[in-house]
C-alpha cells in the first residue's frame, strides 16, 4: 500500500479528528501542511478544486471530507472499530450531527471577541481580515450564528453530549468510535484553542473527562512530507482499480460524462472530472493535471451535489 498523506494544518478542528483517528488505529501517515485559507495551489492540483481540511492522499487516489476518509481508514485497518456493528447506524447519526450541527454552533461560539483575540494573537490584521474573508466565503455569503444564540445551543449540545456519557467512557460504550471523534473535535478547538471561553465546559464534567480520554489517543507517529513531494507519489502512482459495484444511477447521468461535484453547504468549490463511479455511498471523478498527473478524486455522497458540465 502506498503512504497515508494527509493534507492538513495543525489548528484545523475536522484535521484533529482524522488525527485521532489515524492515532487510534496506528496507522503510519505522513504529513503535508497547508495554508489555513485560499488559494491552495498545491492542494487543488490534487483534487481539482475542493479546497476544505483535510484531505486523504493514498498515491494517485484523492479522498475529500473526513466522513469518506474514516470509511477509507476503517477499510485499511479494521481494528480497533470505528463503526462497531451494534451501533454503527446510530454512531453514523451523531457524527453526521457533531460535523454539522454542534461544529457550526461551537465554532460560532469560538469565534466572539475573545477568542478571535487567542486564535489570532500576533497576527497581523491583514491576515485577520483575509482569514475572515476566506471563511465568508466558504458559507457561501451566509450569516454566522449569532454569538449569544451559539452560546445557548452550544450549552444545551453539551448537556446532551454528557447525558450519553453518564456510566460509560465514550459515547456508546466502553471504546470510541465515529461518533466520539466527530464530537471531540469542535470542543477540542474551544479547549485548546480559546481557552478564554472554555469555561463553558466547566458545567459538564462528564464531558471533560471524556474529552481527556480522547486526547491521550494521539496522532501516532507522523513522519514530514512536502507538497511537491505528495505530488511527485502521485505522479508516479497508477490509480487503484475500482471494485464491485461503481455506479447506482439516482440522476440520469451516465459514467464517462463529465460532471461537477461541490459541497452542498459550505466550501463549495466545485471539482470537475470524467465520472467514473457513483455507488451507494460515493462518487469517484477521474481527472489530469500537469502537476498531479492522473488522478481518481472520491467524494461521498452525502452532502454534495453532482451534475453533469454543459459542453
Amino acid at each position: 500500500m502506498s503512504d497515508l498523506i494527509l493534507h492538513h494544518y495543525p489548528t484545523s478542528p475536522f484535521a484533529e479528528k482524522v488525527r485521532l483517528i489515524l492515532g487510534y488505529k496506528q496507522l503510519a501517515w505522513k504529513s503535508v501542511l497547508i495554508p489555513m485559507i485560499m488559494p491552495k495551489p498545491d492542494l487543488t492540483a490534487l483534487t481539482g478544486g475542493y479546497r476544505k481540511t483535510p484531505v486523504l492522499q493514498i498515491g494517485a487516489d484523492i479522498y475529500c471530507d473526513t466522513a469518506l476518509i474514516g470509511d477509507v481508514l476503517e477499510h485499511l485497518a479494521p481494528a480497533p472499530a470505528i463503526y462497531p456493528d451494534a451501533v454503527k447506524g446510530a454512531a453514523r447519526i451523531v457524527a453526521q450531527w457533531a460535523d454539522s450541527a454542534l461544529f457550526t454552533a461551537s465554532m460560532a461560539y469560538n469565534f466572539q471577541p475573545a477568542g478571535v483575540a487567542q486564535v489570532f494573537a500576533g497576527a497581523p490584521a491583514e491576515g485577520v481580515q483575509a482569514f475572515v474573508a476566506d471563511r465568508t466565503a466558504m458559507r457561501g455569503g451566509a450569516a454566522r450564528m449569532a454569538s449569544a444564540d451559539a452560546t445557548g445551543t452550544y450549552k444545551s449540545y453539551l448537556r446532551r453530549i454528557a447525558s450519553m456519557l453518564r456510566e460509560q467512557d465514550f459515547l456508546f460504550g466502553a471504546q470510541p468510535c465515529v461518533a466520539d471523534f466527530a464530537a471531540y473535535h469542535p470542543l477540542w478547538f474551544t479547549q485548546e484553542r480559546t481557552p478564554a471561553l472554555a469555561g463553558i465546559l466547566d458545567a459538564t464534567p462528564e464531558v471533560k473527562s471524556w474529552m481527556a480520554r480522547m486526547k491521550v489517543i494521539g496522532h501516532g507517529s507522523p513522519g514530514k512530507c512536502s507538497a511537491e513531494e505528495a505530488l511527485q507519489m502521485a505522479r508516479n502512482a497508477r490509480p487503484v482499480a475500482l471494485q464491485g459495484e461503481v455506479f447506482q444511477d439516482e440522476h440520469g447521468i451516465a459514467l464517462g460524462s463529465q460532471v461537477e461535484i461541490a459541497a452542498d453547504n459550505f466550501g463549495l468549490e466545485p471539482t470537475e472530472g470524467e465520472l467514473i463511479a457513483a455507488t451507494r455511498t460515493r462518487y469517484t471523478l477521474r481527472r489530469s493535471d500537469d502537476r498531479a498527473g492522473t488522478v481518481q478524486v472520491h467524494f461521498p455522497r452525502v452532502g454534495f451535489t453532482l451534475k453533469k458540465v454543459s459542453p
